[in-house]
């Protein structure tokens, strides 16, 4: 079946149409009349509609038009004006001009425009309309494959900068960020190395804390840089499995709580009932240290930085809020890109991958991500997972 939208204000020309599209075959074309541009439009656009008809009105599901008939001259709209209208809200249905004998070097013109074809209504037969009518859709389907085409490569190229774009920051990533613990590795072996005997032991385990730290942040860089590469290849699944979750979440609070000891506070909260519920620990873990680990790192020293669990109406919140250097406004909408760091961060170190890992980790649970910040006054980062009770 074939769907013709007619857009012809005159009841006459509409009706003979109609005739020559039943003597051609009643059972191929199904045409929809309509006087006024704007009609033509709305139809157009709706997924459902009431389909005139000249016996009866019946309630069907609007499939897309196949071509559209119009009229230039109609009561909302005349000229030219009225096919760069309708094809300025529905592109991607062909268009065929109905004109009189004096609209031919306007017919031509709407040709130009994008029209598939054009009718001259005085001289439209069965064999004419036909024919002009499966031209126009089979050109219309050639123009939008070929726009989809180009849409695809549009994308493809894009993906490709993107791509290009990616591998140089990681190539200038790593050489930066292991770059750094590499020559502190090498400057603490060779003064250990050239000065063994004139070093005290206090002296020696310094530098060996050195290596020992050096050695742990580029460690630290290759695992963010694999579990990376896990999401890029869809290897990285949600798995769930039965949580006690304030017990997860205060236990992660109290493991970073004995690592930096006095230098900053964690006051972990939980409300709701967040015992049993399914998540992936390895996923929610990751979630968890990488906000806490933010926190901490960009908060000046002594300060508390708050861990709240709320869970309630099928969904827990997680917030982590510190009292730390804030992010520029400027940097916020860039957050959750690889090997992005904010402008503020000076010489504090970190690989720009965080909230990257933080962000696929949430995808994975079906959540969402927020961040609140102020230069200067501190940051929150809300995380809401959907609950899944055992």
């Amino acid at each position: 079946m074939i769907h013709i939208l007619l857009v012809e204000d005159s009841p006459t020309d509409a009706r003979l149409l109609r005739q020559i599209f039943v003597r051609a075959d009643k059972e191929e074309w199904q045409m929809t009349h309509v006087e006024r541009l704007s009609e033509a439009i709305s139809i157009s656009l709706q997924s459902s509609t009431i389909l005139p008809d000249d016996s009866q009105a019946e309630s069907v599901k609007q499939r897309r038009f196949d071509v559209v008939l119009l009229d230039l001259s109609l009561p909302d709209s005349t000229g030219l004006d009225t096919l760069k209208e309708y094809q300025a809200e529905i592109p991607d249905i062909p268009v065929v001009v109905l004109t009189g004998l004096d609209d031919e070097q306007l017919a031509l013109q709407a040709l130009a425009e994008g029209a598939q074809d054009y009718l001259v209504k005085d001289q439209i037969t069965m064999q004419l309309l036909v024919r002009t009518a499966r031209y126009a859709i089979e050109r219309g389907d050639i123009l939008n494959k070929l726009r989809e085409t180009e849409e695809r490569s549009r994308q493809a190229l894009a993906k490709e900068q993107e791509l290009n774009e990616l591998k140089s920051n990681f190539v200038a990533m790593v050489s930066h960020e292991f770059r750094n613990p590499m020559t502190t590795i090498r400057t603490a072996l060779e003064i250990i190395e050239h000065n063994n005997a004139a070093l005290t032991e206090e002296q020696r385990t310094k530098y060996f804390e050195r290596v020992q730290n050096a050695i742990k942040q580029m460690l630290q860089l290759l695992d963010e840089i694999l579990f990376l590469s896990k999401t890029e290849a869809a290897k990285l699944e949600y798995n769930p499995i039965p949580v006690h979750l304030e017990n997860f979440c205060s236990e992660i609070a109290d493991i970073f709580q004995m690592r930096i000891g006095t230098q900053h506070t964690i006051s972990f909260t939980a409300q709701g009932e967040c015992n049993r519920v399914q998540m992936d620990e390895d996923l929610l873990t990751c979630i968890l240290t990488n906000l806490l680990s933010n926190a901490i790192k960009y908060s000046p020293q002594q300060s508390n930085i708050k861990f709240d669990l709320n869970c309630k109406n099928g969904t827990a919140t997680f917030q982590v809020q510190d009292q730390g250097v804030g992010i520029p406004l400027k940097d916020q909408s860039n957050l959750f890109q690889t090997f992005y760091r904010a402008s503020n961060v000076g010489r504090i170190q970190g690989t720009g991958l965080g909230l990257a890992i933080v962000k696929r980790c949430v995808d994975l649970h079906g959540g969402e991500i927020q961040i609140e910040s102020q230069q200067n006054v501190g940051t929150t980062v809300t995380v809401t997972l959907p609950l899944h009770f055992v």
